[in-house]
């Protein structure tokens, strides 16, 4: 290097040139600390959001954990007298089209997660 370039890089700056250096230095000091902080927010929230996760089972939209090699075993009470003549499966829930003993027909609505009948619609012609 030439004499001339290394007594340039020795020259104090001019003073309104080191106010706006020193400016955006302050500039920047101060933008990664906001980013710093934002990034320890989110992964404050990531960590919380997973350690109050509900259990896995009610994730899964109320669906039975059922255990490999296991079946679920129930009993679903109709009157007496009743014939079933439909049936269709939704989620967790059952519903029941039966023809009762009086020759009425009712819809039994039973929910296999809470393994209790949760309604009961009488079918009837207008």
């Amino acid at each position: 290097m030439s004499r001339p370039a290394i007594e340039e890089e020795d020259k104090p700056l001019d003073p309104s040139v080191e106010r706006v250096r020193r400016k955006l230095i302050r500039f920047f000091i101060i933008n990664l600390g906001l980013l710093f902080i934002a990034l320890m927010a989110v992964i404050g929230g990531v960590v919380y959001k997973s350690r109050t996760a509900p259990p896995a089972a009610a994730v899964a939209g109320g669906e039975i954990a059922v255990p490999a090699g296991s079946q679920l075993t129930g009993d679903i009470i109709l009157p007496a007298g009743a014939k079933i003549v439909s049936q269709a499966l939704s989620g967790n829930r059952i519903s029941i089209d039966a023809e009762l003993s009086d020759g009425s027909r009712s819809i039994f609505v039973y929910d296999i997660a809470q393994r209790r009948l949760i309604g009961q619609f009488a079918v009837k012609a207008q």
